[in-house]
C-alpha cells in the first residue's frame, strides 16, 4: 500500500481550492500532486505552489492520463462533470465529484452506468451530510431515538444573491440550491422522496426573474413512509448563513440551530443581543468538506463503500427536476413521473 493517496483536482475555481486546502491541512492519507484548469494562469499556478501543489496543467485529460494519479476531484463546472467521470472510470481511477453530475438525468443514469461497469468507488459531494451538527440528528433517527420520523424541516438562505449571469447557467435554484436540502431531507428522513409540490416568486432581485429563475422558494416532499417534509430557500438572508434543520417524530424532536462565531449573549437594560449566524458555506461548513474526503480517502483504502454514492448522485436531481416541474405547471409531481420520462 502506498504511503499516500495520491490525488488530482480538476479545477481551482473556490471549491477545488477549498479541497485542495482541505486535504493539505485536514485529511490524512492523502495528497494533492497536480492541478489541471482550462484557464490555468499565473495566479493559480501561484496558489498551488503556496499548497505544495508542483504539478499544474491547463488540460484536465492530463490528471485522467497520469500514472501516478489514483483518484481524481472534480471540481470543474456541471457541464463538464460527465465527460470527466466518464474519462476517469474508464481508465479506473477512483473519483470524487461535486454535486450535480448533470442537469438531464438520461446523461446522469448513462455515466453512472459507465461507473458501475467500471468498479470504480464514486462520491458525490454532498459536504452537509459530514457536519457534526447533521450526522447528529441522523443518529437521533436511525437510532429510534426520536421515534417515527413525522415532519422534517430544512431553512437554507444565503447571505447575499448570486449575479443574473450566474443564475442563467445554474440549472435554477432547485438544482443549483435546494439540491443540497433534497438531499438533506432523504438524509435526515432515511426515506425517498415520492412526491414534490413547489412555489416561488421573485422578492430579492428583479434580474433574478428576468434570468428565468425564482429567489425565493417552498418545496413539500411526500416521503415512501408517509413522512412530510418542507423546505425553505431565498437567495438572500441579510443576517448571514441561514441554517437550520428538525426533525420531528412520535418520542422527540431533533434540531440543528444556526453556528454562530461564539453563544455568548449580552442582556442589558436595552434588549439582548447575540451574534449573527456565521457568513457563508466556507464559514459554516469548512470542517465538513475534509471529513468529507476523508470518507473517500477512508473507502479507496478500506475497499468499503462511499458514504454517498451513485443513487445519493441521482437522486436529488429527481427531486430537483419534479421541484422545477411543479413550480411551471402549478401541480404536485411525482419522482415516478420524472424518473420515467
Amino acid at each position: 500500500m502506498k504511503e499516500k493517496l495520491r490525488i488530482g483536482i480538476i479545477g481551482c475555481g473556490r471549491i477545488g481550492r477549498v479541497h485542495a486546502e482541505s486535504i493539505r491541512t485536514r485529511v490524512q492519507g492523502a495528497e494533492v500532486i497536480a492541478l489541471a484548469d482550462p484557464m490555468m494562469n499565473d495566479e493559480m499556478k501561484s496558489w498551488c505552489e503556496g499548497m505544495g501543489i508542483q504539478r499544474t496543467t491547463a488540460d484536465p485529460q492530463d490528471i485522467i492520463d497520469a500514472k501516478d494519479i489514483d483518484a481524481v476531484l472534480i471540481c470543474s463546472p456541471t457541464p463538464t462533470h460527465s465527460p470527466l467521470i466518464k474519462a476517469a472510470a474508464l481508465v479506473g481511477k477512483d473519483i470524487f465529484c461535486e454535486k450535480p453530475i448533470d442537469t438531464d438525468l438520461n446523461r446522469i443514469n448513462e455515466t453512472m452506468d459507465v461507473v458501475r461497469e467500471s468498479g470504480v468507488k464514486f462520491q458525490i459531494g454532498f459536504n452537509r451530510r459530514f457536519d457534526h451538527n447533521h450526522m447528529a440528528v441522523r443518529e437521533a433517527v436511525t437510532t429510534g431515538k426520536i421515534g417515527k420520523v413525522h415532519v422534517v424541516k430544512v431553512t437554507s438562505r444565503d447571505p447575499e444573491p448570486p449575479s443574473p449571469a450566474y443564475v442563467a447557467i445554474s440549472g435554477g435554484i432547485f438544482l443549483d440550491m435546494m439540491i443540497h436540502d433534497f438531499d438533506m431531507v432523504r438524509y435526515l428522513s432515511n426515506q425517498e422522496v415520492v412526491e414534490v409540490n413547489a412555489i416561488g416568486a421573485v422578492l430579492v432581485d428583479p434580474e433574478i426573474g428576468k434570468a428565468g429563475d425564482v429567489d425565493t422558494a417552498i418545496v413539500t416532499l411526500k416521503m415512501s413512509d408517509g413522512t412530510l417534509a418542507v423546505i425553505d430557500n431565498s437567495r438572500q438572508a441579510v443576517y448571514g448563513y441561514d441554517q437550520r434543520t428538525e426533525v420531528f417524530g412520535e418520542k422527540g424532536c431533533a434540531n440543528v440551530e444556526n453556528d454562530t462565531k461564539s453563544l455568548v449573549k449580552i442582556s442589558t437594560k436595552d434588549g439582548v443581543d447575540g451574534e449573527k449566524p456565521l457568513f457563508f458555506f466556507l464559514d459554516r461548513y469548512m470542517d465538513s468538506y475534509g471529513l468529507e474526503i476523508s470518507d473517500f480517502v477512508d473507502s479507496i483504502i478500506n475497499d468499503t463503500p462511499t458514504l454517498c454514492g451513485i443513487d445519493d448522485a441521482i437522486r436529488p436531481v429527481e427531486i430537483a427536476l419534479a421541484a422545477t416541474k411543479s413550480l411551471k405547471e402549478g401541480r404536485a409531481v411525482t419522482i415516478k413521473e420524472i424518473a420515467n420520462m
